[in-house]
């Protein structure tokens, strides 16, 4: 005769709950992140990389044909002044932000093998919310703005050249620096290479290095604007030490995406209500000039 069977406890496949993913998903700690610092460098480098090789590709073809054709008496200082040669090296951006987004992803999720904004840090910290992440963005703006007035309002650097050379160039740098920028900048340097950089160096040596290097890869657009290279420098250590505190990239962009965006408001006010004596679209204005722009 066979044994009766009993029923098993409630408690009897306890240690066979099928929750590992979300356990893993769980413990992922943004400044903890699985990548290491060769590949937060590999990507910071490439995204400037990406920049320089699309320019090249998009304004060089420009400049042969332009230098080939035999009525344009082109010069190399005429080419410099060219505002379709402007517009196209604006542009150009578009293309290497979207090729240095893919890698961004392809880095932090390891080709979808892992949650993106979960591992990056995208999120609000109980401390740091939309409303204080503005108020930054408006006291980083105030305070480049006074040392513009007093250090560097006569000084027109190479961005306010850019910005002056045609109504498309300044179109198109005031929408890459809204829609664009500050994703990228803020995925690349506060959510792939600062965690990495954490990690290996603490938290001190790795905002330092993040905010050099944000500020270095600026110099090139404000070298004879010690203002706005401090301006820039000031952004970079504040976006910085809120990553650092915070562990979490969205207010790093709130910052940025408020910063330049109020800026960008502003260069496409002065286009059409220009100040006292300036000719419409010959003044990049005083906070526009700070933009952070790096090509």
């Amino acid at each position: 005769m066979s044994t009766p069977l009993e029923p098993a406890s409630d408690t009897a496949f306890a240690e066979f709950a099928p929750a590992p993913l979300a356990t893993a998903v769980a413990i992922i700690d943004p400044d903890d992140p699985p990548w290491g610092v060769l590949a937060g460098l590999f990507v910071w480098l490439a995204s400037i990389v990406l920049m320089i090789l699309a320019y090249v590709l998009v304004v060089v073809p420009y400049v042969l044909l332009t230098r080939g054709a035999s009525v344009s008496g082109q010069t190399p200082e005429s080419l410099l002044a060219d505002p379709n040669l402007t517009l196209l090296s604006v542009a150009s951006v578009v293309p290497s932000h979207l090729a240095t987004l893919l890698l961004v992803w392809a880095v932090v999720t390891n080709l979808g093998k892992r949650p993106f904004f979960r591992t990056v840090g995208w999120g609000w910290s109980p401390r740091f919310g939309l409303w204080t992440s503005a108020a930054l963005a408006v006291l980083l703006l105030l305070f480049g703005g006074v040392l513009m007035y007093f250090l560097g309002r006569d000084v027109k650097t190479p961005f306010d050249e850019m910005l002056e050379s045609s109504v498309q160039a300044r179109f198109a740098t005031a929408f890459l620096a809204t829609a664009t920028a500050p994703l990228v900048e803020e995925l690349v340097y506060r959510g792939v290479l600062y965690p990495a950089l954490r990690r290996a160096v603490g938290m001190f040596g790795a905002v330092v290095a993040v905010a050099s290097l944000f500020t270095v890869v600026h110099v090139s657009q404000y070298y004879n604007n010690p203002a706005v290279i401090a301006t820039v420098g000031a952004l970079a250590f504040a976006l910085t030490y809120v990553r650092a505190r915070t562990g979490r990239v969205l207010p790093c962009f709130v910052i940025h995406l408020v910063f330049n965006g109020i800026q960008c408001a502003l260069l496409v006010y002065e286009y059409f209500f220009p100040l006292p004596q300036q000719p419409a679209g010959t003044q990049a204005g005083l906070f526009a000039a700070l933009l952070p722009w790096p090509f």
